[in-house]
């Protein structure tokens, strides 16, 4: 039984403005610890790991013609002999700035090049940071930006680099073995690209790979349900109910009443589905959990705590109930979460998602990686995070719908999409038909999965279907949160995730050792079929 009173510690929030969903980003590593400035195996001085390089990538892969574009990477080679394999990864929708700690040995990157005498590299992902073939993130721009060319990314980096290491222009797949690893969606980007192109990575791990795309995924805030303390999960589905029946009760007098304590007097009745929504926004911060994290640092459990103190005691694990739970939550939204959130702007205009005004909608210049997620999720993949359907008890108001969510896709990339509600199922089913969604058969991919992460129902291990772990896609489920078997000191935390990171080792370790040199050289043109997004106008 888990009902706890947590410390009253606040955190930075993640980002500033809640009009976005969650993100799938992978877990920051720790600030780059390399053990010493010279090769673990020969002596020599190496160059700084921040070091930063460029490689000439296609702009479009089925039109070389149109030339390259500058993406940026890093290089360890720490533990680097030649012959040894080369261990890339890329942080997927955000910037690399921040991730080149997943170069060392305190990450399953760097572990595997350790293991192995390889080195260990992070490649920015198109579209995100500094890597752009394009001079703005305009609709039209955005064109370039499909899951078909990031994988035709990976699989030209490693044909055609030559990386700044011993023997560097030798080390193509057809030279050296090469594994690919991510985590969320480049986890996913990890999977697919081992499905398409068999015969360029040797081997892959794919941790919290949501491979399964989703359209209505209120499924996301499922583990954060089952595994959050049991008295605030019990009060947060009292107080919701009761918030939505005033919401639908078409009484005026008590929806004013309610948002008014809320923090947002005078909020138009035609939006109240923003307040809704807004309402969701502190629970997305469950996946900013790992083992070994400091709970009492975290805002759920501050807002936890919140809801389930009382004159000095404790909630018992069935809460105080809807009224107490109302009342505990305006006030820490209405003192707390707006305040810091918004500062001194109005929090009608500063969370709403009706204000067209708000550079949210139309900020097209480079690095606002955000509006590069977004395109992928409106175009392929959905996601969202809403209310559970009627019967089943949940943690998000039901007035949060995909039809909300896809109604965002309008208002950021106008002229791209209608804002119906089918769109986001329509690029899902073009998604998983094209990549086989639970149903994907790899060779030599390890996945890796968390029993907290509220990705989990998105990914091989979901609850809703039954994948066999084999020999060649095997399976491994921890404790952790998403990514949690990305990051070592994880598993010094939770002896489940380390368990799970063993296993992963163990079998990069004997794919590694079966691997040859291509002889002859590898015919390009059958690495496999390049898959458009398909003949869908919006």
């Amino acid at each position: 039984m888990r009902f706890f009173l947590f410390a009253l510690l606040l955190v930075p929030l993640v980002s500033a403005r809640r009009r976005q969903l969650s993100t799938k980003r992978i877990p920051p590593p720790r600030p780059l610890t390399r053990l010493s400035d010279f090769n673990a195996n020969t002596g020599e001085a190496i160059p700084s790991e921040d070091t930063q390089y460029t490689f000439d990538q296609l702009i479009d892969h089925t039109n070389p013609s149109l030339g390259t574009f500058k993406q940026r990477y890093w290089v360890s080679q720490e533990f680097y002999s030649p012959g040894g394999p080369i261990v890339l990864t890329t942080p997927g929708e955000e910037t690399a700035d921040g991730y080149l700690g997943y170069l060392d040995n305190g990450t399953v990157v760097g572990a595997i090049a350790q293991q192995q005498n390889g080195a260990s590299v992070v490649l920015e992902h198109r579209y995100y940071g500094q890597s752009n073939p394009v001079a703005n993130l305009s609709v039209a721009n955005l064109k370039y930006h499909t899951i078909p060319q990031a994988i035709e990314d990976v699989v030209y980096f490693a044909e055609n680099v030559h990386l700044p290491i011993p023997g560097g222009d030798q080390v193509s797949p057809s030279h050296a073995p090469w594994v690919l690893v991510g985590g969320s969606y480049a986890g996913t980007l990890t999977a697919w690209t081992l499905l398409t192109k068999p015969d360029v990575f040797h081997a892959g791990w794919a941790s919290s790979a949501t491979v399964e795309s989703i359209s209505y995924f209120w499924e996301y805030f499922e583990p954060v349900r089952q595994n959050m303390p049991q008295n605030c999960s019990a009060d947060v589905v009292a107080a919701l109910t009761h918030i939505d029946g005033v919401l639908t009760s078409g009484n005026s007098s008590a929806i004013d009443t309610l948002v008014g304590n809320f923090g947002f007097p005078g909020l138009n009745h035609s939006r109240l589905d923003d307040f809704a929504s807004d309402l969701r926004a502190v629970l997305f911060h469950w996946q900013d959990l790992q083992p070994g994290y400091n709970y009492s640092d975290s805002w759920v459990h501050y807002f936890c705590d919140r809801l389930e103190t009382k004159d000095d005691k404790i909630a018992p694990a069935s809460g105080w109930g809807a009224t107490n739970a109302v009342e505990a939550w305006a006030r820490f939204f209405r003192d707390t979460w707006i305040n810091t959130d918004c500062g001194q702007e109005n929090p009608l205009d500063c969370l709403s998602s009706y204000n067209l005004d708000s550079s949210y909608w139309w900020n097209v210049t480079l690095g606002n990686d955000n509006r590069s997620y977004q395109w992928i999720r409106c175009n392929d993949i959905g996601y969202s995070q809403s209310g559970a359907p009627a019967g089943h008890p949940s943690i998000i108001s039901r007035l949060v719908t995909p039809a909300y969510d896809s109604r965002r896709c309008k208002q950021m990339f106008p002229g791209a999409f209608t804002g119906s509600s089918t769109e986001y199922a329509v690029g899902v089913n073009v998604t998983n038909n094209a990549y086989g969604g639970f149903n994907i058969k790899a060779n030599r991919l390890f996945f890796a999965n968390g029993k907290q992460d509220p990705w989990l129902w998105s990914t091989v291990s979901s609850p809703l279907v039954s994948v066999a772990s084999t020999a060649q896609q095997p399976i491994a489920v921890g404790n952790g949160y998403h990514c949690s078997d990305l990051l070592m000191y994880s598993g010094v935390a939770d002896p489940t995730v380390a368990a799970v990171q063993k296993a992963g080792l163990g079998y990069i370790k004997g794919w590694l050792a079966e691997w040859k040199p291509a002889s002859p050289k590898r015919d390009h043109a059958k690495r496999g079929a390049y898959l458009p997004r398909g003949n869908r106008v919006w």
